[in-house]
């Protein structure tokens, strides 16, 4: 069995990735910041939810979730949000990152780096 293929190592590392509470991921995600941060599909012209924005709110679902309750493919976007959470930690720009739309970036797929 692969790593990938291992529900207990991908829930472990989607809860080490994940550092916000359901609730407080939840109350993030009606900001303005977090609604202005993240990819569009079909470009920013096309309007719509970013990647990310959507991504938080099935994350919010996975976290209020029993763990007898995930499906193969809750367990294949917990693996997009452990691999989006590590590629984005690793392009950390230099100076306070507090109000930056990376670290706003990061809190939409449920990760705060000032944690």
């Amino acid at each position: 069995m692969s790593r990938a293929d291992d529900p207990q190592q991908t829930y472990r590392e989607f809860t080490e990735a994940v550092n916000m509470r359901p609730g407080e991921l939840s109350s993030w995600l009606q900001t303005a910041e977090s609604k202005h941060v993240g990819w569009h599909k079909g470009g920013r012209a096309g309007g719509g939810e970013s990647v990310g924005h959507s991504s938080g709110r099935r994350i919010v679902d996975l976290l209020r979730r029993k763990r007898a309750e995930l499906s193969a493919a809750d367990y294949q976007h917990m693996r997009t949000v452990i691999g989006y959470v590590h590629r984005h930690l690793a392009q950390r720009p230099a100076g306070d990152i507090r109000d930056t739309r990376w670290r706003w970036s990061l809190m939409n797929w449920g990760h705060d780096p000032l944690r």
